[in-house]
């Protein structure tokens, strides 16, 4: 199976989630979404990152971003934890995890890396647009859990960077200057965004503009 690239479109599935049987692309609809998986039901890392997500139910719902969860476990056994996950994290989560005991998802995405486990799934993140197309993808090793400011952080990038003719520099985040596309001249860059600040001709800078 080769891995997702930048650009593919992600594979559509349904599968049974804590909140009942789930099509993909339904659930998603026009909104983006994050795909992110997990080695494994009632483990410390993992309880700690789905309690970040739905910490940040209110900033994905700004950005029209539905996260959904996924690990080789069962579907009783989530909804087990999800108990444990609402009152060490003090949050609701409200999102669903998907059950795949059969790995068919994970084989699809890639989730499996026989060198690491041969039986779970590391933790993968997946970046979805309204099209379906795969924006960015994340695999950290078991033992360290995902940064889900960086995950918002991107999907600023990919949302502004997709309206404008922009990109973003290194440590960017929501607010800072975007730099100007070589394909756009400095002429017209003046048109679109006002002051250009021109350190070298490839390499300028703008006001963000609104979203």
């Amino acid at each position: 199976m080769m891995s997702l690239r930048l650009g593919d479109i992600a594979p559509d599935f349904t599968a049974e989630t804590s909140l009942g049987t789930l099509n993909f692309y339904d659930y998603l609809g026009n909104s983006w979404g994050v795909l992110f998986s997990h080695p494994a039901d009632f483990t410390p890392v993992c309880t700690t990152e789905l309690g970040k997500t739905a910490a940040l139910k209110e900033e994905f719902a700004k950005r029209n971003v539905k996260p959904i969860a996924i690990s080789v476990d069962g579907v009783e056994s989530h909804n087990q934890w999800i108990g444990d996950i609402n009152e060490t994290q003090d949050v609701s989560v409200q999102f669903p995890i998907i059950a795949d005991e059969e790995k068919h998802i994970a084989g699809l995405y890639d989730m499996i890396h026989p060198n690491s486990s041969e039986t779970v799934t590391v933790r993968s993140v997946f970046i979805v647009d309204p099209a379906k197309k795969v924006r960015l993808t994340l695999t950290y090793p078991a033992s360290t859990g995902r940064n889900f400011n960086e995950i918002i952080r991107v999907i600023d990038s990919l949302q502004l960077t997709d309206q404008h003719k922009l990109a973003t520099p290194a440590n960017w985040i929501n607010g800072d200057d975007c730099i100007v596309t070589p394909a756009v001249d400095t002429t017209k860059a003046k048109e679109l965004f006002g002051d250009v600040k021109e350190v070298k001709p490839y390499l300028r800078y703008v006001k963000q503009p609104n979203v």
